[in-house]
């Protein structure tokens, strides 16, 4: 029998020791989670520093979780913090003993005598965490695509929207409770009547603005009309608005039209130049002046527009999400949704379906960045075989009635002119020329109304009208007819007729003119 070398026996036993120093731990900075827990106990200075950019979810040691939400409950409650405080809360939280108990708290003040630095060394334990969750998100992209049955586009969708909450550092919100949303909404409230002003983004229209106190973030807002009523006039008014005059930056998606005839409506309507002229080059000397001037305040306005035809839903949201990260929009337009497509599983399949899934998403998409997106929409030809006025409802939105569902706020655009409609149907009787109605027929946070507004059909732009009084303004226009001759041999004659419009004196084009 062969004798067992022990130093051999003991050679081939270290050969099959696993090195520990090969494997893989996640990614931590304990050393470093103590020394800030450690200084905001000392320093009260370290608290105000760190307070708003570290959360318990940062923390790699379950024990350091616990003790900067006892950290973070003192801030919220106003009252000190430092280690017999702190040690009091977690006492109250009965988490005191799971931490280590005093003597471990005693420990971690003992590592620091200030809080210098401390903003830095929160920020590599931020880096920390990300590195975690990165490696979170990638094994379940991995396990989800070795899943045949996963949809590749919605698992591209998934996979986009966590790497964006990565970068805003908003890693899957947990349940807040009604007291802190009470707290976060009188905080809101008492901002907005300090600033006098809106709480949204203004649209640049008085009326519109002083009904929806400016577009709401979260919001899904519908502009709906029929064809040829202006509702890209409409949008692009309101783009020009809010990054031109108020400096916020916005995103416009144009399915229908391409991003130079866009911004040449822009330029028609900044300079004052006729639309027309814009594309036939034909300026005079001084209208070149004119455009050259005039149009740096566009150059300069944080205006952002695609172009991309038959546009999905998932491609918008990933465009969208980018710009969030890198221009900071703060408002996002859509011309128009029915131009769009669900992408995935839903294309080819029924209409009303992908026109569900698209609206949906857009209002998912608002409420995932925060700011209001605002879609527009045709209506059905029911509109066009109704009598009278013509007036749109909300039973007029095409292909589906999830469209008004999911909106915050319905509104059309109408021009009774469009029509041949001379007057509006109203007591007044003041004439509709040159004219259009904003209305808003769903506003889930709001009252409705019917806001008159005027349109310049030569410049493709709408502006907030001369605030005078209707009836008067035609019952004066009438007594001067009366004493007119024209108006003395045709006694049937309108006052437009007999007298002319004062209403649009700079409006010097027709129905061709209009640009849509």
């Amino acid at each position: 029998m062969e004798k067992l070398n022990p130093q051999k026996t003991y050679a081939n036993q270290k050969t099959q020791v696993i090195s520990l120093e090969k494997g893989k731990i996640p990614p931590q900075a304990i050393d470093l989670e103590e020394v800030v827990l450690g200084a905001m106990m000392v320093d009260k200075r370290g608290v105000d520093e760190v307070i708003d950019i570290l959360h318990p979810e940062v923390f790699y040691k379950q024990a350091h979780q616990q003790i900067f939400e006892a950290i973070f409950m003192l801030f919220k409650e106003g009252l000190p913090i430092d280690l017999l405080t702190v040690s009091s809360k977690l006492k109250t939280q009965k988490n005191l003993e799971l931490v280590g108990g005093d003597f471990y708290l005693i420990q971690l003040t003992q590592k620091v005598s200030s809080s210098a630095h401390i903003e830095f060394h929160a920020r590599i334990i931020i880096q920390k965490f990300i590195q975690r969750s990165l490696i979170k998100i990638s094994n379940e992209i991995i396990e989800d695509s070795y899943n045949e049955s996963t949809d590749v586009f919605d698992l591209l969708d998934t996979a986009e929207s966590k790497l964006y909450e990565i970068t805003q550092g908003n890693i899957k919100k947990s349940t807040i409770s009604a007291q802190d949303l009470v707290i976060e909404a009188k905080k809101k409230i008492e901002e907005i009547a300090n600033r006098e002003g809106l709480s949204g983004i203004p649209s640049g229209f008085v009326k519109v603005d002083k009904l929806t106190s400016g577009w709401q973030p979260s919001d899904l807002i519908i502009i709906a009309a029929r064809p040829g009523m202006g509702k890209t006039a409409f949008s692009l008014s309101m783009a020009r608005n809010i990054s031109v005059l108020h400096n916020i930056p916005v995103a416009f998606f144009s399915l229908e039209m391409s991003s130079i005839q866009l911004i040449t409506r822009l330029i028609s309507s900044e300079t004052g130049l006729n639309s027309e002229k814009l594309r036939t080059g034909n300026l005079e000397k001084h209208e070149w002046e004119q455009l050259n001037v005039k149009v740096k305040s566009l150059e300069k306005a944080p205006l952002f527009i695609d172009d991309t035809p038959s546009l999905s839903i998932f491609d918008l949201r990933a465009k969208a999400r980018r710009l969030a990260s890198q221009h900071k929009i703060k408002l996002i337009m859509v011309d128009y949704l029915q131009l769009m497509t669900a992408g995935g599983n839903q294309k080819g399949g029924n209409r009303e379906q992908e026109i569900s899934t698209i609206s949906r998403n857009l209002k998912a998409l608002a409420k995932e960045l925060n700011i209001p997106v605002i879609a527009l929409s045709q209506l059905s030809r029911a509109v066009e075989t109704r009598g009278g006025t013509k007036r749109p409802l909300l039973s007029d939105l095409r292909e589906s009635g999830a469209i008004e569902q999911d909106a915050d706020i319905v509104s059309f655009i109408y021009r009774p002119e469009y029509y041949k409609i001379d007057e509006w149907d109203d007591d007044e009787h003041s004439p509709t020329e040159g004219q259009g109605e904003f209305i808003v027929a769903k506003h889930r946070n709001g009252g409705l109304d019917e806001i008159r507004l005027k349109f310049l059909g030569h410049l493709g732009k709408f502006e907030d009208i001369d605030e005078f009084n209707f009836s008067n303004e035609y019952q004066s226009r009438m007594n001067a007819a009366a004493n007119d001759d024209t108006f003395k041999t045709n006694p049937s004659a309108s006052p437009d007729e007999a007298f002319g419009s004062s209403m649009n004196n700079d409006f010097s084009g027709n129905d061709d003119d209009i640009p849509f």
